[in-house]
């Protein structure tokens, strides 16, 4: 389901059926659930604003979208929420409208699994440090950037969505998932300083200031304000992940973020006539 569907023409080739449908139009969900068997959810508008602000897309929109679901006697529901890394992060509105999602879909009745990945590596370590980094030579950090984090690939969570809508047995459960390794963001300039083979002018956005920017920012942009918000937590609070635990009960592979980075900047320097090596 997608509000723009000619941007998913590539899962239509490969076989997907594509239903146009808007989080924010109930409507559309109604249909897009009619005559489904499971539901995988994964949108978010984290830094959205007006009227596709978080708090309508995030809380709102996936609270109809359980409705419709239920509705349709969807079988099973499998909601894409965050790791919670402790009370601190809560505060944060976009993780806020995550518990209360997670809630509403147990009570709803609705057979269902939770998954709570860490931070995704294509947006918190490509999008907002490596690509700036790579065309530009230079990148702006919220913090100091010297708290480890974890990061996992979305490749390294996609088996998990799919045990979760296959397997009976994950039924009513939240699966914590996360990456093999933790680093800190200065860490992460520094991988991607090396595969751009050059250093990067590193600035930083002081903790004191943007205790203060997210506060005026809230009534006007709630989006980047909670995305400060979330930077002042990941740059002060424990955001270590252990992945030892959930290795034990799913063996998967996970990549390393290097390796990782590694084959997308390899991916985007082949020749555009040669598509089927990317």
């Amino acid at each position: 389901m997608t509000r723009t569907p000619e941007k998913a023409a590539n899962l239509g080739k490969l076989g997907a059926e594509i239903v146009q449908g808007d989080l924010l139009d109930k409507t559309s969900l109604i249909e897009a659930c009619r005559g489904v068997e499971k539901v995988l959810a994964s949108a978010h508008s984290i830094l959205g604003r007006g009227r596709e602000a978080s708090k309508y897309v995030d809380l709102g929109g996936h609270k109809d979208l359980i409705d419709a679901a239920k509705e349709a006697g969807v079988g099973q529901f499998v909601y894409t929420s965050m790791y919670n890394y402790g009370p601190e992060f809560e505060t944060v509105p976009f993780l806020q409208y995550k518990r209360t999602v997670e809630r509403y879909l147990q009570s709803s009745g609705l057979k269902f699994t939770i998954l709570r990945p860490t931070a995704f590596m294509e947006t918190h370590a490509e999008l907002l440090i490596g690509v700036p980094i790579l065309e530009k030579g230079k990148v702006l950090l919220f913090g100091e950037g010297e708290n480890p984090r974890n990061f996992i690939a979305a490749d390294d969570v996609a088996p998990f969505a799919v045990m979760a809508l296959e397997d009976d047995d994950l039924n009513g459960r939240t699966l914590d998932i996360g990456g093999p390794e933790n680093l800190t963001n200065m860490q992460v300039v520094r991988l991607y300083e090396k595969l751009a083979g050059r250093p990067a002018k590193v600035s930083h956005v002081p903790l004191g200031m943007l205790k203060v920017m997210y506060r005026v920012l809230q009534p006007v942009h709630p989006g980047l304000s909670q995305v400060m918000q979330s930077s002042i937590y990941a740059d002060t609070v424990n955001s270590i992940f252990d992945p030892a635990t959930m290795l034990d009960a799913y063996p998967v592979s996970l990549i390393r973020l290097e390796d990782w980075a590694a084959k997308r900047v390899e991916g985007a320097r082949l020749p555009q006539s040669h598509p089927a090596r990317v």
